[in-house]
C-alpha cells in the first residue's frame, strides 16, 4: 500500500465516525466503480425499455425498473464485499470455489454480449448524432439516397467508435496500477460522473417541458411506483424481462469486480463501495429511466399515435415534438441524453471485453493483449448496415442465454458469500449473515420467478 492509499484509508476511518449524510460529499469525490456501472447499464437497452414502459403501459409499471435495480444492487454489495476482502479476480474465485464451467460460461457470456449489444449501440449513437446535426445545423443526407445515408451513418459510427476506443485504451493503459499511475482511471471516472449528470439534466428538461405542457399526471406517477399488477401479455412480460436484464446485465456483473481492483481498493473501502453503488448506479439509473418513462407516458400513452414498432429513440424524439414539445427539447436535448447513454455504455463494453479476455486467457491487465481485447467490439460499427436484419436473430438468443445465466451467477455469488475457505474471517456471521443471505435468496427467487413467468407467458 503506497502513501496515497494509506492517506485514503485514514480519511475513510475518520469519515466512518461522522453521520451518514456528512460522508456523502467526500464519498462522492472518492467514488468511481459504481459510476462506471451506471454508465454501462444506462445504454440503449435501458432507453428503449423505459420508452416502452411509459408509452405502452403509462405509469402502471414505473415500479419495475427501481425494483430490478435494487435486486441487482444487493448482489453487487455481495460481490464488492467478496472482492475487496479477498483481493482476488472474481473469475478465478468463481472457478476455484464454485464451478469452473460456470466461471467460463459467465466470462464468455459477458464477452459475447458486450460485442453483440454493440451492434445495436453504434446505430443508436450514429442516429442520435445525426439527429443532433440535423437540428443544430440543418444538414442531412437525402432519404432518397439510401447508400449515401448508410455510408454517412457509418462515418458517424466510426467517429463514436474512435472516441470510445481512445477513452478505453487510455484507461486500459493504466489499470494495472504500475508505479502508482492512476490518472487515466481518475480522469475517466470524473468524465463519467460529468456525463451522468448531463444525462439526468437532459431528461429532466424533457419531463419539465412535458409537465409545463400539461402532459404529466403526477398523481398517477406516484401511484405507478407502488406495485399493484403484473403484465399479462407476452409484450408486457418481454418488457418486464428487458427491464430486469438491462438493470444489471451479465456483463455488468463481470466487469464490476475488476473495476474495484483497478482502483486498488481494500477491505477498508467496503462502506465506500456501497455508497459508490448507491450514488453512481442506483440513483442515476432510477432517475434516468423514470424520467424517460414519465415523459413517454405523458406524451404517448392513451393517444391515437401508432407507437407499435416506433419506439426507437430517433422516432420517439419526433413523436415528442408532434405531442406538443418544442423541437429543441424533443429532438436536440433528448438526442443528447440518449447519445450520452450509448457512448458511456460502449466504452464499458470495451472494458468488459478486455477484462473478460484477460481473465480467461491469463493476460496481464494493462498489457498489449489486454488493450487489443478492448477493441473486440469494433466490428459492431457495421451495425448501421446489418442490425435491422440480424437483430431479430441474435437479440432473443442472447437475451435468453444471459437471462438464464444471471440467476446462476447470483447463486454463485451467494455460495461464495458463505464460503469460509474463500472469505475467511471476512465471511459475515451471526444476524448479519442471516439477513444478507435472506436478501440474496429473495433476489435469486425474484429473478428465477421472472424467468419462469416469462417462459410460461410466452409458451401458453
Amino acid at each position: 500500500m503506497n502513501i496515497q492509499q494509506q492517506q485514503e484509508v485514514q480519511l475513510l476511518q475518520a469519515l466512518s465516525k461522522k453521520a451518514w449524510y456528512a460522508r456523502i460529499p467526500k464519498y462522492t469525490a472518492l467514488s468511481g466503480p459504481g459510476w462506471l456501472q451506471g454508465a454501462m447499464t444506462l445504454g440503449g437497452g435501458s432507453a428503449v425499455t423505459s420508452l416502452t414502459i411509459g408509452a405502452v403501459f403509462g405509469y402502471e409499471f414505473l415500479w419495475v425498473q427501481p425494483i430490478a435495480m435494487l435486486i441487482g444492487c444487493i448482489m453487487l454489495f455481495a460481490l464488492s464485499h467478496q472482492t475487496l476482502h479477498s483481493q482476488k479476480s472474481p473469475f478465478e474465485s468463481m472457478k476455484k470455489h464454485v464451478n469452473p464451467g460456470l466461471a467460463w460460461a459467465w466470462a464468455i457470456a459477458a464477452f459475447a454480449s458486450s460485442i453483440i449489444w454493440g451492434f445495436a449501440h453504434y446505430p443508436l449513437s450514429a442516429g442520435m448524432l445525426e439527429e443532433i446535426i440535423v437540428v443544430s445545423t440543418g444538414f442531412s443526407i437525402d432519404q432518397d439516397n439510401p447508400l449515401g445515408r448508410d455510408l454517412y451513418l457509418l462515418l458517424l459510427a466510426v467517429i463514436v467508435w474512435a472516441g470510445c476506443a481512445f477513452t478505453a485504451w487510455k484507461y486500459g493503459a493504466q489499470v494495472d496500477g504500475g508505479n502508482g499511475k492512476h490518472n487515466a482511471v481518475r480522469i475517466f471516472e470524473t468524465g463519467i460522473k460529468i456525463l451522468s449528470g448531463l444525462i439526468v439534466i437532459a431528461f429532466a428538461w424533457v419531463v419539465i417541458s412535458a409537465s409545463l405542457n400539461g402532459k404529466v399526471n403526477w398523481t398517477a406517477v406516484l401511484a405507478g411506483y407502488i406495485p399493484s399488477s403484473l403484465p399479462q401479455t407476452p409484450q408486457g412480460v418481454t418488457t418486464m424481462m428487458a427491464a430486469l436484464g438491462s438493470a444489471v446485465g451479465i456483463n455488468m456483473t463481470f466487469i464490476y469486480g475488476y473495476t474495484l481492483l483497478h482502483k486498488k481498493w481494500t477491505p477498508a473501502h467496503v462502506e465506500l463501495s456501497r455508497y459508490d453503488i448507491g450514488l453512481g448506479l442506483v440513483i442515476q439509473y432510477i432517475l434516468v429511466t423514470s424520467l424517460i418513462s414519465i415523459a413517454a407516458a405523458g406524451a404517448f400513452f392513451g393517444s391515437d399515435m401508432d407507437i407499435q414498432g416506433k419506439l426507437s429513440p430517433t422516432q420517439a424524439g419526433k413523436m415528442f415534438m408532434s405531442a406538443g414539445l418544442d423541437e429543441v427539447t424533443s429532438r436536440l436535448i433528448f438526442a443528447c441524453g440518449i447519445l450520452g447513454m450509448a457512448v458511456g455504455s460502449l466504452v464499458m463494453h470495451m472494458l468488459c471485453c478486455g477484462s473478460a479476455a484477460a481473465a480467461m486467457f491469463g493476460w496481464q491487465e494493462g498489457s498489449l493483449k489486454y488493450k487489443l481485447a478492448l477493441l473486440a467490439p469494433t466490428p459492431a460499427v457495421l451495425g448501421v448496415f446489418v442490425w435491422s436484419t440480424m437483430g431479430a436473430y441474435v437479440v432473443l438468443p442472447t437475451s435468453a442465454i444471459c437471462g438464464f445465466l444471471l440467476p446462476i451467477a447470483y447463486i454463485g455469488w451467494a455460495l461464495l458469500h458463505n464460503n469460509k475457505e474463500y472469505l475467511g474471517d471476512a465471511r459475515p456471521e451471526g444476524l448479519k449473515r442471516y439477513v444478507f443471505n435472506a436478501a440474496m435468496l429473495l433476489c435469486i427467487i425474484t429473478v428465477l420467478s421472472s424467468v419462469a413467468y416469462s417462459t410460461y407467458v410466452q409458451l401458453r
